[in-house]
């Protein structure tokens, strides 16, 4: 304890605990009360908590929030908010890319005790629909962001507890579904009021003093963290790389993400710097990221805490970094009014790139990833009553992500604390029913740790119609595979498989027709892998086989292990890994140096 910081040790650690779970009991409220399935089921909501200043004190370990709170002080400045006051908006390129796409809602609520102004809670969720082209909001077809749904600017909703009632209506109105659109804000406030609440009591305890040292020592505990990893892993000079997303639906593509960091040496020590200005120009269509500034440091400060309990995720990360540079009018900062509703596998990417960049410069971060793939289905069906009813599905399905240099990639993962739809869900909220629901074999990439694999769905169309819109991304350029991993399988979308009238849809498309009675199979990918695959214990090849992972041809031409039937058959095996095949740094579809 210094003469700056007066609140101790332990103090602090109760205050860390305190906050955190005031965070995570907003996230259980939301939850439990929201109404739509994406929110419900999907779990598409975080919360947060902010000091006195706005500065993030501790959120969901998403590497895609930016600066949250200056929107809403550009339009009402601290000074002029009042106890009972609640903020919102999901105005994208308002807010510089601190909301990334429409759908999602921000609400924001300043925290007063004794007249004094503490601190602020966030709670953000993706709203089902917000009206835009098609039910969803979100499509390929996009080619502004006009289509994608209602802007809202940051805007009072709540003054001093009087409800803006009108501005609600105005937003319900332009939703499809107006109910589910009111449920799902009412979880959100019922969210921001407990945060709230919660805070205020954690105030009360200790002393709105006390808090704001707690708060300003953990920022900087964070801060000090991940400035301590990036010197261990960036040596002074540049140290780039560079990813591709496939398309844009609008045949556009392939788009190249070109990062680059920076050590120099600077007359108040080191200084950090995030270039991403030499990416590709900004797409025609929806595939285009707004990224927020604060997001590069976000996610490299989630990377080095790797879970770590005696940390919060909060704005130490993007404070990390001295300069973060981007070109106005390119794929991650494209200029108005670009549509954005599919940022999701450009965002999925930036992660991956970022992934990449550490690698480059000697780190240890993951093998490339999948993007998780939206599935939109649209139409109508026969209810009891004979009446024809709409239904909107946007099915949200996991992939594979990279292998680690300690362990395998992760199977079957949507994002982060995100999840996939349970089938019995699906079969009672819906007019389908699934026929299929398990991994796909050999998507992981192989390894001496081996890439996780990707999911395969396959529905059978109950609705009379429907119109189905797709993203998948991955195909033509699949996650990578690094250290001598190889690189992870794409994913694929048919209609009617082994039919005679099967199709092959395009992997970013909207507009697809689907009948009763149709068959729809969805294969997502899969992630890279690391280290040399004959490095892999046959043992392990064995139970990834006996799994549904690996099939018995892959286990022998990528692996070396032979199988028979549920056994290693032993000689064949030292006869196949007796010759080991050369790798190289990096793999995607096939070994080089340096992925370009």
């Amino acid at each position: 304890m210094t003469d700056q910081n007066i609140c101790d040790p332990v103090t602090l650690e109760i205050v860390r605990g305190a906050i955190s779970a005031a965070q995570r009991e907003m996230e259980a409220l939301i939850e439990r009360t929201a109404i739509s399935a994406f929110i419900r089921e999907k779990k598409d909501f975080y919360s947060a908590l902010f000091d006195a200043e706005g500065v993030m004190a501790v959120g969901s370990m998403v590497p895609v929030f930016g600066d949250m709170t200056g929107p809403v002080f550009k339009h009402f400045p601290r000074a002029t908010m009042r106890d009972g006051d609640l903020y919102w908006y999901n105005d994208c390129y308002g807010s510089q890319g601190a909301v990334s796409h429409s759908n999602d809602q921000v609400l924001l609520k300043p925290v007063f005790r004794d007249g004094r102004l503490c601190a602020f809670v966030m709670g953000w969720a993706h709203f089902a629909d917000i009206g835009g082209m098609r039910p969803g909001s979100i499509s390929p077809d996009t080619k502004e962001i006009f289509h994608e749904g209602i802007i809202v600017p940051p805007t009072k909703l709540v003054d001093a507890g009087t409800l803006n009632e009108g501005a609600l209506s105005i937003f319900h109105r332009n939703s499809r579904y107006p109910a589910q659109s009111a449920g799902d804000m009412s979880a959100l406030m019922a969210a921001v009021d407990l945060g709230t609440t919660r805070v205020a009591e954690i105030v009360d305890r200790f002393g709105s003093d006390v808090m704001a040292d707690a708060l300003a020592q953990l920022l900087t505990r964070t801060r000090d963290l991940v400035r301590s990893k990036l010197s261990e892993t960036f040596d002074y000079g540049t140290h780039s790389f560079t990813d591709r997303i496939d398309a844009d639906g609008h045949g556009g593509g392939p788009y190249a993400l070109r990062f680059s960091l920076t050590r120099e040496k600077g007359t108040a020590g080191d200084r950090y710097i995030f270039d991403a200005s030499e990416t590709d120009d900004q797409a025609p269509g929806p595939v285009n990221f707004l990224m927020n500034p604060g997001v590069p440091g976000m996610a490299l400060g989630l990377f080095y805490l790797g879970g770590d309990a005696s940390h919060v995720c909060n704005a130490g990360g993007p404070l990390a970094l001295d300069e973060v540079i981007l070109r106005e009018g390119s794929l991650v900062q494209p200029k108005w009014p670009a549509p954005l509703g599919m940022r999701g596998l450009t965002m999925m990417r930036t992660i991956s790139t970022l992934n990449g960049l550490v690698n480059a410069a000697g780190g240890a971060a993951p093998a490339s990833h999948a993007a998780y793939v939206i599935a939109i289905m649209r139409g109508t069906f026969t209810a009891k009553d004979g009446s024809a009813q709409p239904y909107l599905l946007a099915d949200g399905i996991g992939v594979g992500y990279g292998a680690r240099t300690f362990a395998d990639g992760i199977d079957a993962v949507y994002f982060v604390a995100q999840e996939n739809y349970p089938v019995e869900f699906l079969e009672l909220s819906y007019p389908i029913r699934l026929r299929e629901y398990g991994v796909v074999c050999d998507s992981g990439g192989a390894g001496r740790y081996r890439g996780g694999v990707g999911i395969v769905r396959e529905y059978e169309i109950l609705a009379d119609t429907s119109v189905l819109g797709i993203r998948i991304d991955g195909v033509e350029n699949p996650p990578w595979g690094q250290g001598g991993g190889m690189g992870g399988g794409a994913g694929r979308i048919v209609v009617n498989p082994g039919l005679p009238n099967e199709r092959v849809l395009k992997p970013l498309s909207d507009g697809n027709p689907l009948v009763k009675a149709d068959i729809l199979r969805i294969e997502t990918g899969g992630g890279g892998g690391q280290g040399h695959p004959h490095d892999r214990p046959s043992d392990k090849v064995l139970a990834d086989v006996l799994g549904g992972y690996v099939s018995v041809e892959a286990a022998a031409r990528l692996y070396g292990v032979a199988i028979e039937g549920r056994e290693i058959d032993a000689t064949e095996t030292a006869r196949l890994r007796a010759t080991r095949p050369e790798v190289k740094a990096f793999h995607r579809k096939e070994y080089v140096d340096v992925l370009d």
